[in-house]
């Protein structure tokens, strides 16, 4: 036991209470790492400083007695969380917190253990990467983009546009099968509320800045900044700006990190709309119902309330 190692240190190296600091260096002799004999002390010690093993293990013991210890989750509460991940698509963290929220307690770890234990895979792929996680090296690559006149640099962008304040958006086209056909997505980074609209013209950057004023205008009082990447289909940014009275930023190329909310965001759509999709093949009615689903998922940055009642709650 860790108090019988130090009892015995402290008789053969110690003579009284100012020698104590001696106890680090000898952590090593005792074959504990110095912080652990740090804490042991700090929590054991009596009001003079003395250490006692006899009073450590007393203490020990005590403590054991209160611990709560692992119990089984109840079945229906397992049912209600694989119903969630289900029907719902959210992520185990998502479901743990909603639950707390209504009372009932289940760690996001319990959910990914009956994932794991799901023998026929039916399970994980209704988490977004399919219980698969890549990393991926990060490279800065010189920002080349000549096809779009009158570029604002993110480098520009003010440092309040950090995405906790309300009224900042991502802006991005996701491509169909064959370029044939896009799907505008527009997210406020605060509340990650999500506005998707299916663009049958495709990349046609005349009719995607038409697009985005129709759908931001509603809002345009809460439109403080857009920010994008450097793709054609942005090419008319200033009829953007002027009619939302909002600046356009672009990303540095080949630098998705820097608008990560509507990369995360398209990555949450295509659990619905798989690449290699013919976007024309899908009903509006289809995209609003994706829409819905994701602005009606609990958030952990909202203390699991969704984007879409935070969105609605500060919306001007």
């Amino acid at each position: 036991m860790l108090y019988r190692k130090i009892r015995s240190y402290i008789d053969d190296h110690l003579s009284s209470k100012e020698d104590k600091i001696l106890l680090i260096e000898g952590a090593r002799q005792i074959g504990v790492n110095r912080s652990t004999v740090c804490r042991e002390i700090r929590r054991n010690s009596k009001r003079q400083g003395k250490y006692w093993w006899s009073i450590a293990h007393e203490r020990a013991l005590d403590r054991r007695e209160r611990t709560v210890r692992n119990r089984e989750t109840p079945p229906d509460v397992l049912g209600e969380a694989k119903r969630l991940l289900v029907s719902e698509d959210w992520s185990p963290r998502q479901i743990s917190g909603y639950l707390k929220k209504k009372g009932i307690e289940i760690s996001h770890e319990r959910i990914y253990e009956l994932i794991r234990d799901d023998g026929i895979g039916e399970l994980k792929i209704h988490c977004r990467h399919k219980m698969k996680y890549r990393r991926h090296k990060r490279r800065r690559r010189p920002t080349v983009a000549t096809n779009i006149p009158d570029r604002v640099s993110i480098h520009e962008r003010p440092a309040e546009a950090d995405g906790r304040r309300f009224g900042d958006w991502g802006m991005d086209l996701i491509v169909g099968k064959m370029q044939k056909s896009a799907i505008l997505t527009l997210c406020e980074r605060s509340r990650n509320y999500l506005i998707m609209e299916r663009l049958p013209c495709g990349k046609n950057h005349e009719k995607v800045a038409d697009a985005v004023i129709r759908l931001l205008y509603p809002y345009r009082k809460n439109v403080l900044t857009i920010t994008t990447d450097n793709g054609f289909e942005f090419r008319s940014h200033k009829k953007i700006s002027e009619a939302l009275k909002a600046p356009v930023y672009f990303a540095d190329s080949y630098a998705s990190w820097q608008k990560g909310g509507i990369e995360n965001m398209n990555k949450l759509i295509r659990q619905y709309i798989p690449k290699g999709t013919d976007f024309r093949e899908l009903s509006d009615e289809f995209i609003h119902s994706v829409q819905l689903k994701i602005n009606r998922r609990p958030r952990e940055k909202l203390n699991f309330s969704t984007p879409k009642d935070e969105f609605f709650r500060l919306l001007l």
